[in-house]
C-alpha cells in the first residue's frame, strides 16, 4: 500500500465511520474503483482504532462518568441503581453479540462477506430500513406538537432487553454495507428512542467492540507481518482527525435534520454498484487478493 492510498483510505474511514452509510463498504468500494487491492478487514479494524479514539475524546465526560460509576457499583450496592453505572453494564451486555458473532464468522467476514453484490444489497436494504425508522421518528416528533402520541425514549429508559437488541443490530455491521451506526440507530429509532439518544448509544456501544477488534487484528498482524505498518498507522491518524470533526458535525445535524439524505445516498450507491457489476465494469471480487 502506498502513502497516497493510505491517506485516501484514512480520509474515507474518518468521513464514513460515524455516518449511517458504512465505512467498510466505502473502503472496499474506494479500492475497487481506484483499481487498488482490497485493504481488507485487518486494515479496516486497525484504522477504526483511530476513529474510536475520536469517540473517546469527544465523549470523554460521558465515558468518565460511566466508567467511574460502573467501578464504584462493583463494591457499592447503592451505586447499582445509578444510571451511569447501569449504562456501563448495558454497554457490556450490548457488546456480547458482535463479540461472539465476530469470532464465529471471522472467515466469512474476511472472504464471502466482501462480495460487492452483497455490499450493494445491504446498502439498499438497510437504507430502506433507516428510511422507515426515520419516518416513524419524524411522525412522533410532528405529532407530539399537536396531539398525544407516544413519547420517544431516552437513554434513561434503556434496559437489558433494548441493550441486547442494540447489540444484535450492531453485529449486523460485520457485513460490509450495513453500517454500524446505521444499524444501531435504525434499531434505536424503531424501538422508540430519540435520534440523539440512538446515535449517542451507538457511539458508546461501538467502543469495546471496535477497540477489541482492532487489538485482535493488531496481534494477528504483528505475528503474520501482512500489514504495511507505516501507511496503516498514517491512515489511522488521518481517520482520527477527520472522524472527530465528523462526530461534532453529526451530533449537531441529527438534532434538527432527518436521516433521509443518507437513505437516498445509500440506495443510489447500491443501485449504481449493481449496475456496474452487472455491466461487467466491476468484478464482484474487484481488488481482492488472488481474485
Amino acid at each position: 500500500m502506498s502513502w497516497f492510498e493510505s491517506f485516501i483510505l484514512g480520509l474515507v474511514q474518518g468521513l464514513t465511520e460515524f455516518l449511517p452509510i458504512s465505512s467498510s463498504a466505502h473502503l472496499r468500494l474506494t479500492a475497487a474503483f481506484a483499481g487498488w487491492e482490497d485493504p481488507g478487514a485487518a486494515f479496516t479494524a486497525i484504522t477504526q482504532i483511530g476513529t474510536e479514539t475520536a469517540v473517546l475524546i469527544y465523549f470523554r465526560k460521558d465515558i468518565g462518568r460511566i466508567v467511574t460509576a460502573w467501578f464504584r457499583s462493583l463494591t457499592d450496592k447503592e451505586m447499582r441503581s445509578d444510571h451511569d453505572a447501569q449504562m456501563g453494564w448495558l454497554v457490556i451486555v450490548g457488546s456480547i453479540p458482535i463479540g461472539v458473532l465476530g469470532l464465529t464468522l471471522k472467515d466469512q467476514i474476511e472472504g464471502p462477506f466482501r462480495d460487492l453484490r452483497l455490499t450493494a444489497t445491504t446498502l439498499i436494504v438497510m437504507g430502506v430500513v433507516l428510511g422507515v425508522a426515520d419516518r416513524l421518528a419524524a411522525r412522533d416528533e410532528i405529532g407530539g406538537r399537536h396531539r398525544a402520541v407516544r413519547e420517544r425514549k431516552t437513554l434513561k429508559d434503556l434496559g437489558v432487553r433494548d441493550g441486547l437488541i442494540y447489540g444484535f443490530c450492531q453485529a449486523m455491521a460485520l457485513v460490509p454495507g450495513v453500517s454500524r451506526s446505521g444499524a444501531t440507530i435504525s434499531g434505536g429509532l424503531l424501538m422508540g428512542y430519540t435520534r440523539e439518544s440512538a446515535a449517542r448509544y451507538s457511539f458508546l456501544l461501538a467502543i469495546p467492540a471496535v477497540l477489541a477488534s482492532g487489538a485482535f487484528e493488531l496481534k494477528d498482524a504483528a505475528e503474520d507481518g501482512h500489514v504495511s505498518w507505516g501507511p496503516t498507522v498514517f491512515a489511522t491518524i488521518v481517520a482520527f482527525g477527520v472522524g472527530y470533526a465528523v462526530i461534532a458535525w453529526f451530533m449537531k445535524f441529527i438534532t434538527t435534520k432527518s436521516f433521509m439524505p443518507f437513505v437516498i445516498y445509500r440506495i443510489a450507491l447500491g443501485i449504481l454498484l449493481f449496475i456496474l457489476v452487472g455491466a461487467g465494469v466491476l468484478s464482484p471480487h474487484a481488488g481482492e487478493s488472488g481474485g
